[in-house]
């Protein structure tokens, strides 16, 4: 699979920002590392990287981050590898060894689920739950049908659900003006396309998703509340899946879902969801620091731990 957050649209997005990133490669490895700022000052972080065929390539990347962040005054490393031999079950010990401490919290799901399209797509369907083979079936006999948008305004039409899904769940969705220079960077450049379901030619549901050379990425989806008894959310995502299948990717990352034996995760009814489309859970190591200037780390970790103390006892007083 190769990443989104690892790719050159990714990387041309993270420019659009007035962020600075940097690309390397070497003998089994990749990555795509970007500067960013945090209290303790600058973090050089690579989003699902760096990508490794081996822990020998894995070591030579690693090495490189550390040049890169020297160069540019990073005070540490920020990574989440991607592989081999570096399996989440048994990861912690070789990254402690290479002086890599967990971070504070992970930035990107530890566990992601993913549905292979490397198959007749009758196979993938098969896989699903019979209620979603059944709605993307029939559903067009209720009047909804879909088409794919790369106008970076219609991006509205995703914007819009979202505001009353958030209003509805009491959730903080990403911002308007993030996800519209998402849309402004990635669609006119076709690495990123938003799905919407029309009733009778109106919008009910949307979903944007990312495409790298072989996988689409499942990014952000939200209905009309009005519309729901039609779970056209279901059909949409199939429709999504067999658009990806056309144009010859072969797979489909669904994002985060919740650890199997938590069921009361906050993301668990997300997870039932993905789930039912048939497919594999994929478990990453979690996200990892690698001070660079020691010092100032461990002041800055210092500062983190008596700042979410203070926010705790704040909390207990307050109840």
């Amino acid at each position: 699979m190769e990443y989104f957050l690892q790719s050159q649209a990714w990387a041309d997005f993270q420019r659009s920002l007035g962020r600075t990133v940097h690309r390397r490669s070497g003998e089994g490895w990749s990555f795509l590392a970007v500067e960013e700022k945090n209290p303790s000052g600058k973090v050089l972080y690579a989003p699902y990287g760096p990508v490794a065929e081996s822990v020998d390539a894995f070591d030579a990347a690693l090495a490189e981050l550390v040049d890169v962040a020297k160069s540019c005054g990073a005070v540490f490393v920020r990574i989440e590898p991607v592989t081999a031999g570096l399996e989440p079950g048994t990861a912690a010990g070789a990254l402690k060894s290479r002086g890599l401490q967990p971070a504070p919290v992970n930035q990107q799901p530890e566990l992601s689920w993913i549905v292979d399209l490397d198959r007749d797509f009758k196979d993938v369907l098969a896989d699903m739950k019979p209620v979603n083979r059944n709605l993307y079936r029939n559903i067009h006999k209720k009047g909804v049908t879909f088409h794919a948008s790369q106008d970076p305004d219609d991006i509205r039409i995703l914007l819009n659900f979202l505001h009353m899904t958030a209003r509805r769940n009491g959730f903080k969705p990403q911002s308007d003006e993030y996800l519209t220079r998402v849309a402004a960077s990635l669609m006119p450049a076709g690495a990123a396309t938003l799905f919407v379901a029309e009733l009778h030619g109106g919008p009910i549901a949307a979903a944007l998703a990312y495409d790298s050379a072989d996988t689409r990425t499942y990014a952000h989806a939200a209905m009309d509340d009005t519309h729901r008894k039609l779970s056209a959310g279901i059909p949409l995502l199939v429709t999504l899946m067999a658009d990806a299948k056309d144009k010859g990717l072969k797979h489909v990352d669904l994002w985060g879902v919740a650890p199997a034996d938590q069921p009361d995760h906050k993301w668990a009814g997300f997870t039932a969801f993905k789930k039912s489309f048939g497919g594999r859970e994929i478990a990453y190591p979690g996200t990892w620091d690698l001070p660079v200037n020691k010092p100032r780390y461990a002041a800055y970790q210092v500062a983190r731990k008596l700042r979410e103390r203070l926010r705790k006892t704040l909390a207990r007083t307050n109840t």
